[in-house]
């Protein structure tokens, strides 16, 4: 056993041992698990039902996805191309809910732990 590592096997930073059952089970990290989930099971509901009702319309619904809206432009084209943006967009938003709402969060734990700023 490494001179990092704690009695169970797991690595602590600086050798401290922490009780893992006991910061999981802490108000701040159960906010921090709460408010990730509260992004990411919703966007990811979502995420997949748009997905799905693609993947139903150009299966289900091959007059309506063949619209012509310009030129050869078709309206599968268009929703498979939001396809992409959709993704990104759910990219940039997570970004965003992270570095406001969870980052702080997590930090702040890590501090907490190691004792202080990195």
């Amino acid at each position: 056993m490494s001179t990092t590592e704690d009695a169970s096997g797991g690595a602590t930073p600086g050798g401290a041992a922490h009780d893992w059952a006991e910061v999981q089970a802490s108000p701040d990290f159960v906010e921090l698990r709460r408010r990730l989930r509260s992004f990411v099971f919703p966007m990811a509901g979502l995420f997949l039902a748009w997905y799905l009702l693609y993947v139903l319309l150009a299966d289900y619904a091959h007059d309506f996805m063949s619209t012509k809206v310009v030129g050869n432009i078709n309206i599968g084209l268009i929703l498979g191309l939001l396809q992409f943006v959709s993704t990104f967009l759910i990219t940039t938003l997570y970004v965003r809910h992270a570095n406001k709402h969870l980052d702080p969060r997590a930090e702040a734990i890590r501090e907490k732990l190691e004792g202080g700023p990195a």
